[in-house]
């Protein structure tokens, strides 16, 4: 191997290979070739063939179409309140806050990465129980919170997936120098001003990066429609359903958070953000 690069090359990426092609791709090719058999209605047996059923049944069918368009806006809400939230919190870790300040934040933000998914899931359930936390809060105001509904998934999602946008922003925003700061106060522009027109265009590399983290997981996620989103459906809860009963149609709608990522991915591309990341 010492007198052979490519072999030594070979054996370098041989094991990473072999996941990569032979588990994760792979796996990924049988699924597109499973959204093409059909099941026997019968005998409930998978028939491999091909047919484009499943994928019409898709279209056609209300039910689907509508999980596939709300779980889309999940995805787009978690990731916008995201980056809402994130911009200010960074700016002020970055440029304002003490060193001790700074580093609590810096715990306070990765903290819902130390307890186990399951965890974080369940300690949203019992804030926005019907006794929890949230409703006790707003009693004396003579309000209630929004229950186990479609808000509080959006809500529990944006909770879970935030440190993958908080943290790419944080670390965009060290490095952007304070003399455009200076400089943007001292020809009159105002903070929101600063931030809309300084800030923000420098943070578009670290927006797509976490963006692409918190759209993609917030697509394949359904344990926190099924635990917080009382009647919500997401796609990952129609996939969970059929996937004993008719696996070809739950190989099809696998498809299309797929197709939802690729879509994204590819407007992004033309933005020409990914170049500079």
């Amino acid at each position: 191997m010492h007198r052979s690069p490519r072999l030594r090359l070979l054996g370098l990426l041989a094991l990473p290979l072999t996941w990569l092609v032979g588990v994760y791709i792979f796996s990924l090719v049988m699924l597109l070739i499973t959204a093409f058999w059909r099941t026997d209605p019968f005998t409930s047996k998978v028939i491999p063939g091909f047919t484009l059923d499943n994928f019409v049944r898709l279209v056609e069918n209300p039910a689907y179409l509508s999980t596939s368009l709300r779980t889309l806006s999940i995805a787009l809400l978690v990731t916008i309140l995201s980056v809402v939230f994130s911009i200010p919190l960074g700016i002020f870790m970055a440029k304002v806050a003490s060193p001790w300040l700074r580093a609590f934040l810096a715990v306070a933000i990765t903290l819902p990465l130390w307890a186990g998914y399951l965890v974080k899931i369940l300690a949203m359930r019992i804030t926005f129980t019907e006794n929890g936390f949230f409703n006790s809060a707003l009693e004396p105001l003579g309000l209630s919170g929004p229950g186990f509904s479609y808000t509080t998934v959006v809500l529990t999602l944006t909770y879970l997936w935030f440190p993958y946008m908080a943290l790419p922003v944080y670390t965009a925003v060290r490095q952007i120098p304070a003399n455009l700061f200076d400089a943007s106060a001292d020809l009159g522009a105002r903070s929101w001003t600063t931030i809309r027109t300084v800030v923000v265009p420098l943070l578009k590399p670290a927006l797509i990066a976490g963006s692409i983290f918190t759209f993609s997981l917030s697509l394949g996620d359904y344990l926190a429609a099924k635990f917080v989103g009382g009647s919500t459906q997401m796609i990952g809860s129609v996939i969970a359903s059929n996937i004993n009963l008719n696996p070809p149609i739950a190989a099809a709608f696998s498809v299309v958070p797929i197709v939802f990522v690729l879509v994204y991915l590819f407007a992004v591309r033309k933005t020409g953000a990914l170049d500079r990341m």
